[in-house]
C-alpha cells in the first residue's frame, strides 16, 4: 500500500483523556453513551449485539474535553461476527485512562463474571457502574457489588439520569480534574461522510484514512451499524471521517435495527461537510444512489462520487471515462460533482480523492463580494435576457449571497408568479462558470421587490377617515332625496358638504394643538 502522507490519530484527539463504557451486552452501554454526551449518538434497542464498533465521542466532562467511547458487548458464546465485536471493546482496556464498567443490578451472570477476571489488572482506573437503579426500592442492591472488590461504585438509572452527577465527580477525581465554568472551543475540522449502498467499501476507505481498524470490515451486508467517526491529517488540514451503515432500498431493511442505522446514516448528511457517495464501479449505481444523491443535494451539501473498485477492471480502453460518462448521464442533478476513482483496498488515487475534497471545501466556504456578484449578474443578464411571461418581461434586478456551508443566493425580482425555472438554471451555471462555483450545490431562492404602494394601495388616511365620519352624521341630520348626486346641481351639493366637512376636522385638529 502506497504512502498517502495522512498522518493518523489513535482517537478524536490523542491528547485527550479516554474513558471507555465496557460490559456484557444490555446493560446499558449505549444508553448511558447517550446520555453523557446529550445526544443520541449510540443506537439502543433490546436486540443483543446492537453495537458493534467503538463508538468514540469527544464529550466535555465538567467542561474539560474528553474522548468518551461505547463499545459492543462481550459475549461468552461467539460467532464470527461476535468474536471481531469482542476483539474491538478488548483492545479498549490498554489504551483507556478510565474504564467505566458497567453491570446490571437486577442479574449476574456468566458473562460478568468473565469479564471480572478480565478486567482485575486494570482494577486501579475502573469505576463499576451498576446501572438500571430505577427507584428507591433497588438502591440497597449497590451493596452486593461491594463483594467485588472496586473502590469506585457509584449506582445509576441510564433511562432516567439518576447518579449522572455523581458519576461525574467520580470521573473528575479520577481523572484529578475540577469542574471549570467556560467550554473551550471545537476545533475546526472537515467532516467528511462516507454514504453508499452496502459493501461498497465504505468501512475500507475509513480504515485506510484512518491508519486503524475504526469499522469492522466484512462481507456481510449490514455490518456497520452505527456512525463511526475518526479523525486524521493530510496536507496539515484536520478531517473527520463519518463512516455510516450502508443504506438500502425500504422493502430490504427487515430489522429494527438496521431501519434505526438506515435513518442514522441519513441524518448524518447534516453532520457533515461533504459527503463521499460510494458506488461500486463493476456493480454500478441504483435508483437508491439517486435518492441518496438527491436528500444530499437538498441539504446543501458537498458531494464528490466515488467510483470504487477500480483494480477489478479488466483494463479495456477507455472502459473507465465510459463509467463515468454514464454516471452522468444518470444523475443529472449531479453534473457539477467530481466523480473520483479509487481503490479503497490499496489506497489508489485516495491522495487524489482528498485533494478534491479540500477544493470542494474551499468553494463551500468561499463568499462572493456583493458588487462582483451584482456586476457579473448585468453581464449574465445581459448575454441572455429573461423571458417575457403573461405580465410583462421578468426582471432580475439585485443580487445578494446570505450564506456558506451551503452556498445560497438570493435574487431580488419584479415578479416571482411563474418566474422560469430554466432562467434560475441558467444563472446558477453562469455562478458556476464565473465565480469559482464549480463543484459545489448552488441554491437560489427569489424575492419580489415592491414599490411604494400608493395612496388607494395604502389604505384611507386616518384625516380621511375622520372627513367621511362628519360627512356622515351631517347627512343623517338632513332628509336627503334619493340618488342626490344624479340630480342637477348634486355633485356641486355633495362637494359643499365635503368642504364643509373638511373645515370642521381642521378646526378640531387646531383646538387640540392649542
Amino acid at each position: 500500500m502506497r504512502d498517502l502522507g495522512i498522518k493518523n490519530k489513535a482517537d478524536i484527539d490523542t491528547q485527550l483523556p479516554l474513558i471507555s463504557i465496557i460490559g456484557r451486552p444490555n446493560v446499558g452501554k449505549s444508553t448511558l453513551f447517550n446520555r453523557l454526551i446529550g445526544k443520541r449518538r449510540a443506537i439502543t434497542d433490546p436486540t443483543p449485539g446492537v453495537t458493534r464498533d467503538p463508538i468514540p465521542e469527544r464529550w466535555l466532562l465538567g467542561n474539560h474535553p474528553v474522548t468518551l467511547v461505547d463499545s459492543g458487548g462481550i459475549k461468552i458464546e461467539k460467532d464470527k461476527m461476535d468474536d471481531l465485536v469482542a476483539q474491538k471493546s478488548l483492545s479498549l482496556f490498554e489504551q483507556s485512562d478510565v474504564i467505566l464498567f458497567m453491570m446490571d443490578c437486577t442479574e449476574v451472570n456468566l458473562e460478568d463474571q468473565m469479564l471480572l477476571k478480565q478486567l482485575r489488572p486494570y482494577t486501579d482506573k475502573i469505576v463499576l457502574v451498576v446501572n438500571k437503579i430505577d427507584d428507591v426500592s433497588r438502591e440497597d442492591l449497590i451493596w452486593n457489588f461491594y463483594n467485588y472488590g472496586y473502590q469506585r461504585i457509584v449506582g445509576i438509572s441510564a433511562e432516567h439520569g439518576l447518579g449522572i452527577e455523581d458519576l461525574e465527580d467520580t470521573l473528575l477525581g479520577i481523572l484529578d480534574l475540577e469542574r471549570i465554568d467556560e467550554a473551550p472551543e471545537e476545533p475546526e475540522t472537515i467532516r467528511l461522510a462516507i454514504l453508499g449502498k452496502p459493501n461498497t467499501g465504505k468501512s475500507t476507505l475509513t480504515n485506510l484514512l484512518t491508519g486503524r481498524d475504526v469499522s469492522i470490515v466484512s462481507d456481510i451486508a449490514g455490518t456497520t451499524r452505527d456512525v463511526m467517526r475518526a479523525t486524521f491529517t493530510y496536507k496539515n488540514t484536520d478531517y473527520t471521517v463519518l463512516d455510516t451503515a450502508g443504506i438500502r432500498r425500504k422493502s430490504k431493511v427487515e430489522e429494527d435495527v438496521e431501519y434505526y442505522s438506515v435513518n442514522r446514516a441519513i441524518k448524518t448528511i447534516d453532520e457533515s461537510d461533504i459527503v463521499f457517495l460510494m458506488v461500486d464501479v463493476k456493480e454500478g449505481l441504483s435508483d437508491q444512489d439517486k435518492k441518496i444523491a438527491s436528500l444530499i443535494v437538498r441539504r446543501g451539501k458537498g458531494i464528490i462520487i466515488v467510483l470504487n473498485k477500480i483494480d477489478l477492471l479488466k483494463g479495456i480502453g477507455n472502459e473507465l471515462e465510459a463509467i463515468k460518462d454514464r454516471v452522468r448521464f444518470l444523475f443529472p442533478v449531479l453534473s457539477f460533482a467530481p466523480i473520483v476513482p479509487i481503490a479503497a483496498i490499496n489506497g489508489d488515487e485516495v491522495g487524489s480523492l482528498l485533494d478534491t475534497a479540500w477544493l470542494v471545501w474551499k468553494q463551500l466556504n468561499k463568499r462572493v463580494d456583493t458588487s462582483t456578484l451584482n456586476d457579473s449578474l448585468r453581464t449574465w443578464c445581459s448575454a441572455y435576457e429573461p423571458p417575457r411571461g403573461a405580465e410583462g418581461h421578468y426582471k432580475v434586478l439585485y443580487a445578494t449571497q446570505v450564506s456558506v456551508t451551503p452556498v445560497r443566493f438570493l435574487l431580488f425580482v419584479n415578479r416571482i408568479k411563474d418566474f422560469p425555472e430554466t432562467y434560475i438554471n441558467y444563472l446558477k451555471n453562469c455562478m458556476r462558470k464565473d465565480l469559482g462555483l464549480s463543484s459545489i450545490p448552488i441554491e437560489i431562492s427569489l424575492r419580489e421587490r415592491r414599490r411604494n404602494p400608493s395612496l388607494n394601495e395604502r389604505g384611507p388616511q386616518k384625516s380621511e377617515i375622520e372627513i367621511e365620519r362628519v360627512i356622515r352624521k351631517n347627512a343623517s341630520k338632513a332628509v336627503k332625496a334619493k340618488g342626490i348626486s344624479r340630480k342637477p346641481g348634486g355633485k356641486a351639493r355633495l362637494g359643499k358638504e365635503r368642504e364643509k366637512a373638511e373645515k370642521i376636522v381642521r378646526n378640531s385638529k387646531q383646538k387640540r394643538r392649542g
